[in-house]
């Protein structure tokens, strides 16, 4: 009965258009009448912004599987691609509206950045067979829809670079199918709930707002993916971090991270180490000789020496820490060799160096020597925020050895 009351809707809608022909009667027919509605819906609820033509074809006289961003199987909607993909393109503006959950066969739906507002419409919990769900850069504002955790085949939830707030819904983490969850950029706080995907692979939380620390079984061994940067996340991760033996990008920088640095750490099959700025204390010992290219563990607690495994990393930050001792060799070697390009040990308690005072440092390289305990044998360039003392008062020395 539903059904026939929608098409007597559509009906109304075809009589208005004066011109039509019979081939666009066929065309409209061919169109499963909610999902034609619905359409009707979301363009009412969106405008291209200047210099964009993205709804230049949404003419409802014809058939709108053929209309720009939409695809079709038999009579349903399958796909809604929203605004021109090619970089560069102003994008769209205006509002999602809430028809979209009736576009129920609905497997994909994305939205290119531009200047959409208001909220993530609940009725997109309606979508049971959506698997990539992407409304990015764009200024979609208040809370996740916990919701969401009904959409059980969803592959895909990027909602990055929004302005979203509150918590990320426990009930998103239960989604079995997920394989990426993107949400960086946002202002979403509180705990970061369990992932109990096991075929999740990226988990991009960057630059939000959440606190709490991170159970072991919060994150699944799958992950290959992890950023947690530029939040307030504490409390230790080597229990987590050793569950993992996929990873190929960690950033767990900026953060309140305390505990030790599991030397497994070092192993991982990653370019790029991003630890700096925590809280993380005690000694660090990798396993083997470290093949990361570019390892940053700055600014937090950790003391000892330092390990000559390092010299086969090509960016080494151990600046703003409490290392201590003689530099090893094999590094000062390869920075000479021009093997290593950056070597930050500045803010330390380093007691000395072998480096001859008339060595030349490649220009490819930089080493900065500066507030350790010793007077650094050569002068080079260091940062400026590193300031102007080039040793550690000794009293300084003294207690710290002491």
């Amino acid at each position: 009965m539903l059904k026939q009351r929608t098409w007597v809707a559509v009906a109304a809608v075809v009589v208005g258009f004066q011109l039509l022909g019979m081939c666009n009667l066929f065309a409209l027919a061919m169109l499963d009448p909610l999902d034609f509605l619905a359409l009707q819906s979301i363009r009412k609820g969106l405008e291209d912004l200047p210099g964009s033509n993205f709804f230049a074809s949404w003419d409802f006289t014809s058939d709108p599987c053929n209309f720009a961003g939409v695809y079709c199987d038999s009579d349903k909607v399958l796909a809604l691609n929203l605004g021109d993909p090619r970089a560069g393109s102003p994008g769209l503006t205006g509002h999602l509206d809430d028809a979209i959950g009736k576009l129920s066969a609905l497997v994909e739906f994305t939205v290119v950045p531009g200047r959409i507002i208001g909220t993530l419409p609940q009725t997109l919990s309606q979508l049971k067979n959506l698997r990539f769900l992407a409304v990015s850069r764009n200024f979609i504002s208040g809370e996740i829809p916990a919701t969401l955790g009904q959409l059980r085949v969803l592959q895909t939830l990027d909602l990055s670079y929004n302005q979203l707030t509150g918590g990320i819904p426990r009930s998103i983490g239960t989604v079995p199918a997920l394989s990426n969850v993107i949400l960086c950029h946002n202002r979403l706080s509180g705990t970061v709930p369990p992932f109990l995907s096991q075929t999740l692979t990226r988990l991009d939380l960057k630059h939000n707002d959440l606190s709490g620390s991170i159970s072991p079984s919060s994150l699944p061994p799958s992950l290959q993916y992890l950023s947690l940067s530029w939040n307030r996340l504490s409390g230790t991760v080597d229990r987590a971090l050793t569950r993992m033996n996929r990873l190929n990008y960690l950033d767990l920088s900026m953060n309140r991270f305390s505990g030790y640095i599991p030397g497994r750490v070092f192993t991982f099959p990653i370019t790029n180490l991003q630890l700096q700025r925590n809280s993380f204390t005690g000694p660090v010992q990798p396993p083997s000789q470290v093949s990361i290219k570019t390892v940053d563990l700055s600014f937090n607690r950790l003391s000892g020496q330092i390990s000559p495994l390092f010299s086969t990393v090509q960016n080494l930050y151990l600046n703003n820490n409490r290392f201590i001792g003689h530099v090893p060799a094999t590094l000062v070697d390869r920075l000479l060799a021009a093997n290593i390009q950056i070597l930050y040990l500045q803010h330390n308690y380093l007691t000395g160096i072998e480096i001859n005072p008339t060595a030349s440092i490649p220009l490819s390289s930089s080493l900065c020597l500066q507030y350790n305990c010793m007077v650094p044998p050569v002068q080079t360039p260091c940062p400026l925020k590193a300031g102007k003392q080039k040793t550690r008062p000794t009293a300084q020395c003294v207690e710290w050895k002491g």
